[in-house]
């Protein structure tokens, strides 16, 4: 409920306004400037007093395509062509996630003196996570397209499903940084929880392997038999964004170069997506008020 002063609205909550969308939007493009100093606040704190600075964001998954390439190379990479982009495009937007994972479940935590002390929508903290990662994220582009150039592939116009396949990300990621940033602040062993998760789900997702040619078109479970690829895509979203990216910039087995992904996977994905997000923003209003309790 908003009561109007001469000079600026004042927002009195009760519990019910938790739900009142139309405030709570009003409040964060209010609070756009706050925003705004929490992405330049995290960004600068992330790179303090390193020699390289943002520069990092590129060489890391430099660092990380080289080890795997050194690796993979001995063990199954010769029939994938042009294995450093089949990896890159992968480690690029799996870095992105990790990283928004990592920073995101800790946001409140972080900040406790702030929220503890001045009212400002909360759920600036999480978006200013992701935004911020996403800064490092656009870096790493700069590399990849460098390296899909000097490797003779370039960008073709399936590249233009890249904002829509980086929406859906964002889209699914801020879902479970609201989730993770408001049960940290309860249970303070989520953070090494979610190490853990993290590793595991590195290796559920196609990142240094591809659908085409690790899994078969058939499996058989206890008598039941799927389609391995459809199901890995239904339970892990990110699978399924991560082999968007490559399909659009790399391709797949079967293919030359890139080729346009399918439609309805990434429809899929997108709805997937936009449910996480409704959850998780829905535990986090609905969490938010006790923070300063907790903190």
């Amino acid at each position: 409920m908003a009561t109007q002063t001469s000079e600026k609205p004042v927002y009195i909550y009760d519990a019910d306004s938790h739900w009142r969308w139309r405030t709570r939007l009003h409040e964060l493009v209010e609070h756009a400037y706050l925003l705004y100093n929490l992405i330049v606040r995290d960004i600068k704190a992330r790179y303090k007093n390193s020699v390289l600075g943002i520069l990092w964001s590129m060489l890391n998954p430099l660092g990380l395509m080289l080890v795997f390439t050194i690796v993979f190379s001995v063990l199954r990479s010769a029939d994938i062509r042009q294995f450093p982009i089949f990896l890159l495009v992968a480690l690029i937007p799996w870095r992105l996630f990790s990283e928004s994972l990592s920073s995101g479940s800790n946001v409140i935590i972080a900040n406790a003196s702030l929220v503890k002390k001045v009212y400002f929508p909360r759920e600036l903290l999480p978006i200013s996570v992701i935004l911020s990662s996403l800064v490092n994220y656009l870096f790493g582009l700069i590399v990849l397209v460098i390296f899909l150039y000097a490797f003779g592939m370039g960008l073709t116009v399936y590249a233009l499903w890249m904002p829509l396949i980086l929406l859906t990300q964002t889209i699914f990621t801020l879902g479970l940084v609201f989730i993770l940033s408001s049960v940290s602040v309860f249970y303070r062993d989520v953070q090494m929880i979610l190490e853990v998760i993290i590793q595991a789900w590195f290796f559920f997702t196609p990142i240094f392997y591809s659908f085409d040619t690790f899994f078969g078109p058939t499996a058989t479970v206890w008598g039941m038999t799927f389609n391995p690829t459809r199901v890995m895509r239904w339970i892990n979203p990110m699978a399924s964004i991560i082999d968007g990216y490559r399909t659009v910039l790399w391709g797949t087995a079967g293919s030359l170069g890139p080729v346009s992904m399918d439609p309805i996977n990434l429809l899929r994905t997108l709805i997937e997506s936009l449910i996480v997000l409704a959850i998780g923003y829905a535990v986090f209003i609905r969490s938010e008020h006790l923070f300063g309790e907790k903190l």
